[in-house]
């Protein structure tokens, strides 16, 4: 496959220009820290946005930050930290599930157009809520941009969030403004050892829906907390809830909590440090542990029905851990199709929806990667696809087989 590079979003419409005028598919991505997720895309020619980096724009008084797609996230996120700031959804670092290809640096395209977001997305959102504006070149070449760099602005259509998790199917994205928030001074988590994962979305609800301004809440089985070295030594299941803010207030509010959820257990306090660590081990998915056999899904329900979700994973060989409350469930199973269908029944029964992550190219290619769209769904998607991308060059296939 021939690959393209180019440093400059007009050299990017260029590019896209010719693929549509030759009718030919390109493949898009960043580093391609992602190539696993999804469905494969069969393509001669790829794009990559690598070489298109650099912030373009910081006002830290202001809150908001610009750079183009191609830019890593660790130099992003290094930058608003020497300011005390950070990208409020707090996008995961997959790499450690990902294989080779997840290695790669994660960029900022690939995160706005995958919409990751990580742990704090249960109390301030998802990452397409915190995008103000965005650059991009169409199917047709033609560069588009929508949004602004201002909170509210409200001028034409919010093509952000249309743009925001469409894995380059409807246009490359080469520049993201985000709104961006201080950092917190400190972080405290309550745990709570040995509960099952009912009584984890039991404990997880209350303190969610406590005055602590919770800003994330999770469940591991025994196995899941042992590899977290922080969690390891509790020797059994740990639900975890987790407070920012400036030290005095996160030490009285973990106080608190802990007390409030006393019905649940004795519960125990990690300090900043340790927190961080949990938290960032919980975000990246390290508590899955995965064979190379294995797929990975993450299935999103409400929280009450993520315990039915661990159930099901269980009863077929897999394992799993709950996160965002109880509401999304981080799964890892033998890469098979009956395993597949199994996952997705429990995910429907529960009123979810899923994605496939990783899988062997073979079984990707042939499975409904995310819940397949009613009729009448699915015939909008065709057209927004068309007025975007009328001959189909964008990552062909990548959501939904033939479009």
């Amino acid at each position: 496959m021939s690959e393209l590079a180019p440093a400059e979003e007009a050299e990017i419409a260029v590019a896209v220009l010719a693929a549509h005028d030759a009718g030919e598919p390109l493949l898009v991505f960043g580093n391609g820290s992602k190539a696993g997720f999804l469905r494969p895309v069969q393509a001669a020619r790829s794009l990559s946005l690598r070489n298109h980096a650099g912030i373009t724009l910081y006002s830290p008084k202001e809150l908001v930050i610009s750079a183009r797609a191609g830019t890593a996230m660790q130099a992003l996120e290094a930058e608003l930290a020497r300011q005390g700031q950070h990208v409020i959804a707090e996008p995961p670092d997959l790499s450690a599930l990902l294989g080779p290809n997840g290695a790669t640096s994660q960029t900022l395209g690939g995160v706005v157009a995958t919409n990751l977001s990580g742990p704090r997305r249960v109390a301030w959102g998802a990452m397409r809520d915190h995008v103000l504006g965005i650059r991009a070149v169409n199917g047709q070449g033609e560069v588009i941009r929508s949004g602004g760099r201002v909170l509210k602005n409200v001028t034409g259509l919010d093509l952000c969030k249309l743009l925001t998790g469409s894995y380059g199917t409807l246009a490359v994205l080469t520049e993201i403004t985000l709104k961006v928030l201080p950092a917190p001074e400190a972080a405290g988590t309550v745990v709570l050892p040995g509960l099952d994962a009912s009584g984890a979305v039991a404990a997880m609800s209350a303190a969610l829906g406590s005055p602590y301004s919770v800003s994330a809440a999770s469940w591991l089985p025994a196995e899941a907390a042992a590899r977290v070295p922080e969690l390891a030594g509790f020797g059994a299941s740990v639900t975890v809830a987790r407070i920012e803010d400036f030290a005095a207030s996160v030490v009285y509010r973990t106080g608190r909590l802990r007390a409030d959820l006393a019905g649940f257990g004795s519960g125990e306090i990690l300090d900043d440090a340790t927190s961080r660590a949990v938290w960032r081990a919980i975000g990246n998915a390290r508590p899955l542990a995965v064979e190379a056999e294995e797929a990975i899904w993450r299935v999103s329900v409400r929280p009450s029905a993520g315990p039915d979700v661990v159930r099901a994973v269980g009863a077929i060989g897999g394992h799993s851990f709950l996160d965002w409350g109880g509401g999304l469930v981080w799964i890892a199973a033998p890469a098979r199709e009956s395993v597949h269908r199994a996952i997705t029944t429990a995910a429907r029964a529960a009123g979810g929806v899923w994605t496939l992550l990783r899988a062997p190219d073979a079984l990707r290619a042939g499975l409904d990667v995310i819940p397949p769209e009613p009729a009448s769904l699915a015939q909008i998607t065709r057209r927004v696809k068309a007025a975007f991308d009328p001959k189909g060059i964008l990552n062909p296939g990548r959501m939904y087989a033939g479009v």
